[in-house]
């Protein structure tokens, strides 16, 4: 147990709360002396903050998540120099024992100021190299001091910016955060289906990341492989109690062995651009020694995450698969929309009619120009989200919901071009009519801007059958010789044969709930217009008192 921790072991050791308090304790311990140990502590707690702040705000559009991120990103990023030469000089003691860590103390001590016989640490520590324990396999190496001598100089100069940060960080408003953030995120049940589906997320993205350094094995890639494990891992620890008891131990050895293979990295990096090596037999036996040390970790990790048996199959296994993966998807949307849209009972109605519309269409004969799966989920998505926009005020709000469903980015089940096109329908329900020189318009494919456009008529229309948000009309039905249009029994005409609508014909739309003389009916009657330049023929809008069903 690192020092300090002692304090914490009785409590939960987990969720937003203890790691928000977390970051305040390490704030106090680190500004000491900022050694490596309180440095490490304090830049873990603030990563945990910031992940969890990440995953929640996938649910939970509270600005205040954002303001907490990046009030522990600055202060995270300004101790990242300073850890990592802490973790360079660590190494090096590692990879030269014995000595090396007299060294370090030599020069920790005394490199700016002589002792009583005169010597500088500098002097010291070429002193006790010109005599080398010569049966120790490990005697002192020019290059480990030399390197020593940078680092040090360099901590002592992180360490004064790390002050700085330290200094400019409001604990004030963080211990503030502390106390209202775990509060909303006591609203979303841990283990929910929900987190799973977060946490597949994070897999999938750590997936493609894992296959990437596997066939680049470059330092990037796997340095990015590390990060994108972390974020898994984290959702995972705070969010999923169960499974994280199973996958703690793989989920930590993986995470460390990719840390430790990054520590190399940037170790080799700084002696190459340190001038460190005398010569390039040095060079060779410094660069012969590290890449040993990180083939072993690559090693590792391979064994364990590659095969039939690997550890990425085992976490995959127990997240959502399928059709769940889409409909809990739709889910997060619906939730993070309900934060942010005042009526949202209104949006779902909305929703509701719109795809009534779109199906009714589709019975009707009328192809979209787009998949038809594609198109109704984009449509359901923009009519969930098209009120989002009132959470920056009335005015203007489609263009605000617009901005804002293209900024959240698209859950894991739904692709990039069906949330497009759910922004598109959301900036065009109310307000000018959309045309394709429009500039949400204009760098589409002409089909792709067909389908936005006839997305908008649809959503336009059933927002407008609820313009008084008092769901009075609630269900909608196309009609056909005084049916609704997918129903086995039809009237005919005298011959005996059912007549189709022809291509000039009105087509009606029965609405329970629907009284012409309303208020209502003025908004529909301006609203159904685009939808008719779609479809290339009027609307008919009536009331729907009985309708024949099966």
């Amino acid at each position: 147990m690192a020092s300090g921790d002692h304090t914490n072991c009785t409590r939960q050791t987990t969720g937003l709360r203890y790691w928000m308090l977390r970051v305040l304790d390490e704030c106090n311990r680190v500004s000491a002396d900022f050694e490596p140990v309180p440095v490490h502590d304090l830049r873990v707690a603030l990563r945990r903050c910031r992940s969890m702040a990440d995953g929640l705000l996938a649910l939970d559009p509270d600005p205040n998540w954002k303001a907490m991120k990046k009030a522990g990103k600055n202060l995270f990023q300004r101790l990242g120099g300073l850890r990592d030469t802490q973790i360079m000089m660590e190494w090096i003691e590692k990879l030269t024992p014995d000595q090396q860590h007299v060294a370090r103390a030599i020069l920790s001590a005394s490199v700016q100021s002589p002792d009583s016989s005169g010597q500088s640490g500098e002097d010291l520590l070429l002193s006790t190299q010109k005599v080398p324990d010569s049966t120790s396999p490990a005697a002192f190496d020019p290059v480990a001091s030399s390197l020593l001598k940078i680092l040090s100089a360099r901590e002592g100069e992180q360490k004064l910016e790390a002050q700085e940060a330290l200094g400019e960080f409001d604990r004030k408003q963080w211990r503030n955060w502390s106390k209202s953030l775990p509060a909303r995120a006591g609203r979303f049940r841990l283990g929910s289906a929900l987190f799973k589906h977060l946490a597949l997320e994070r897999w999938t993205a750590a997936r493609r990341l894992h296959s990437y350094a596997l066939r680049n094995r470059s330092q990037s890639a796997f340095h990015q492989l590390r990060i994108g494990i972390k974020r898994f891992r984290y959702i995972v620890e705070n969010f999923m109690p169960t499974e994280h008891k199973a996958w703690a131990a793989g989920l930590k050895e993986t995470q460390d062995l990719l840390g430790e293979v990054h520590d190399l990295d940037v170790l080799w990096v700084t002696a190459v651009s340190s001038r460190v090596f005398p010569d390039p037999e040095s060079r060779r036996r410094w660069h012969e020694r590290i890449l040993g040390e990180r083939a072993k970790r690559i090693d590792r990790y391979r064994a364990i995450a590659i095969g039939p048996h690997s550890l990425w199959g085992i976490w995959r296994a127990a997240l959502p698969q399928g059709e769940q993966i889409h409909a809990l998807a739709t889910k997060r949307m619906k939730l993070w929309a309900s934060g942010l849209d005042p009526d949202f009972s209104h949006s779902e109605r909305v929703a509701s009619l719109a795809l009534q519309l779109y199906d009714g269409l589709l019975a009707s004969g009328w192809k979209p120009s787009a998949d038809l799966v594609s198109a109704r989920s984009s449509l359901l998505a923009a009519a969930l989200l098209h009120d989002v926009g009132k959470s920056k005020g009335q005015k203007g709000h489609h263009k605000a919901s617009f901005d804002l469903i293209r900024s959240h980015g698209n859950p894991l089940g739904w692709n990039e071009a069906e949330l497009q096109h759910a922004a598109i329908a959301a900036r065009f329900h109310r307000g000018a009519l959309p045309t394709r020189k429009h500039k949400s318009l204009c760098d589409l494919l002409p089909n792709e801007q067909k389908v936005a456009i006839q997305l908008s008529a649809v959503l336009r229309l059933a927002n407008a059958f609820d313009t008084a948000h008092d769901g009075r009309i609630h269900r909608i039905y196309i009609m056909e010789n005084g049916f609704a249009v997918g129903q086995t029994s039809r009237r005919t005409s005298n011959d005996g044969i059912m007549r189709r609508a022809g291509a000039h014909d009105p087509l009606v739309i029965a609405a329970e709930g629907y009284s012409p003389t309303s208020h209502s009916a003025r908004t529909i009657a301006a609203e159904r217009h685009l939808l008719e330049t779609v479809l290339r023929r009027p609307v008919l809008i009536k009331a729907a008192k009985s309708v024949v069903r099966e």
